[in-house]
């Protein structure tokens, strides 16, 4: 047994590397003369037995490629349907929405089924009761809404969305009030009307029209507490290329949308996506020319939190990956940005660049206790990474 040791005279930088010497030092019976940090600074000249385990934040995560899909894509979306989680991907200059289930076996996602159509831009899942629908849509010819058949196994369209009011739909957005389902589809061109659809028990149904002609590009269902209010209550928020984002408040009297105000200061705003930390509630801005920004509710406005610098930015996507908060900025110009949020300065804070061409969505699929980002890709392949957790002092 060790009942003496010397380690002076050695010059010890006291960061994670080291952990296991503070760890040791904690344990061991021997007697061991006085040692000291020589860096980082801010334990330079401090004993490097009055440290421990605590002082050292060695658990960082990144996200490693998992797996390349050989085509482009626009929107991902991931659910849950007869105990199993399944992506769908909206493959464009295909037509296809492409869904991919997870292979136990070779612990890689392969292909499930698909719904061929033409110029898709958004496959949207929402299962009611237990049944699975998907809001299927396009640029040209019509959209559609498919319901999932068990017995035949495959999928089969049961409505056509009305010609007249999407025109050019750009996003989708599925949300339940009170034990109702809706969707609203967010239109982006001229003449069309971004609208909001309602299941009455066999189909969706025309519920409301929002505003016309003003070129919506995106739409986030989200629920905030208006103060004096004490109850959270269901927002819409539109992104438009001719205003500024627009927010709507759910009338529970009415049951329909009515506008409230806007995000002044915020114009070409492309889209707009909210999270959580602790109850506040606060949003990402993406746009495509200036600086894409964060901000936090503040009980009657959105109030300013943060700028990045975002030249080419069509996807400002927040995300939660078990305790972790992320954001992820992606740009035609360059890498994409992901950021991790700082519990002390609640703020984000940059740690780790991935190179995706022309990103236009970053989801997050969990599967079987592991935690995947899929990063969609206008002009490249689409891209899987794994969320990984690195212990530096391993």
């Amino acid at each position: 047994s060790l009942s003496f040791r010397d380690l002076r005279g050695n010059s010890f930088n006291c960061d994670c590397k080291l952990k296991w010497l503070v760890e040791w030092l904690g344990h061991t019976n021997a007697t061991v003369e006085d040692i000291y940090c020589e860096g980082p600074p801010e334990y330079k000249k401090r004993k490097i037995n009055s440290l421990s385990s605590k002082d050292f934040d060695c658990i960082i995560t990144e996200f490693a490629k998992s797996q390349d899909l050989p085509y482009q894509s626009l929107s991902i979306d991931t659910f849950s349907y007869l105990n199993d989680e399944y992506v769908v991907i909206a493959q464009p200059f295909t037509g296809k929405c492409i869904f991919l289930e997870w292979d136990h076996v070779e612990k890689t996602f392969r292909n499930y089924d698909n719904i061929t159509g033409t110029s898709t831009v958004v496959c949207k899942p929402i299962v009611i009761e237990t049944q699975l629908y998907v809001i299927v849509a396009q640029l040209f010819g019509g959209s559609h809404i498919y319901k999932r058949d068990s017995f035949a196994n495959k999928f089969i369209k049961i409505q056509d969305i009305e010609i007249l009011k999407i025109r050019k739909p750009n996003d989708i957005e599925t949300f339940k009030i009170e034990n109702n389902w809706y969707f609203v589809v967010a239109d982006s061109s001229k003449a069309g009307f971004t609208t909001i659809y309602k299941w009455n028990g066999n189909g969706f149904y025309s519920h409301q029209s929002l505003h016309a002609w003003y070129r919506d590009t995106d739409v986030e269902y989200l629920e905030i507490v208006r103060t004096p209010q004490t109850l959270r209550t269901p927002h819409l928020i539109l992104s438009s290329s001719s205003q500024r984002p627009v927010i709507y408040q759910w009338n529970k009297a009415t049951q329909l949308f009515t506008n409230q105000t806007d995000i002044p200061n915020m114009e070409d705003v492309y889209a707009v996506k909210h999270f959580s930390v602790k109850g506040d509630v606060y949003i990402c801005l993406t746009r495509f020319i200036g600086d894409s920004k964060v901000m936090k509710w503040g009980g009657s406005s959105f109030q300013d939190i943060q700028r990045m610098p975002s030249r080419g930015s069509m996807v400002f996507q927040p995300l939660q990956i078990n305790n972790y908060q992320y954001a992820i900025l992606g740009s035609d110009y360059s890498f994409t940005q992901v950021y991790n949020w700082d519990a002390e300065k609640a703020k984000f804070v940059k740690f780790q660049e991935l190179n995706v061409q022309a990103p236009r969505s970053f989801t997050h699929v969990s599967i079987n206790k592991r935690n995947f980002l899929f990063a969609s890709s206008f002009k490249g392949n689409t891209q899987i990474y794994k969320h990984v957790i690195v212990d530096l002092s391993a």
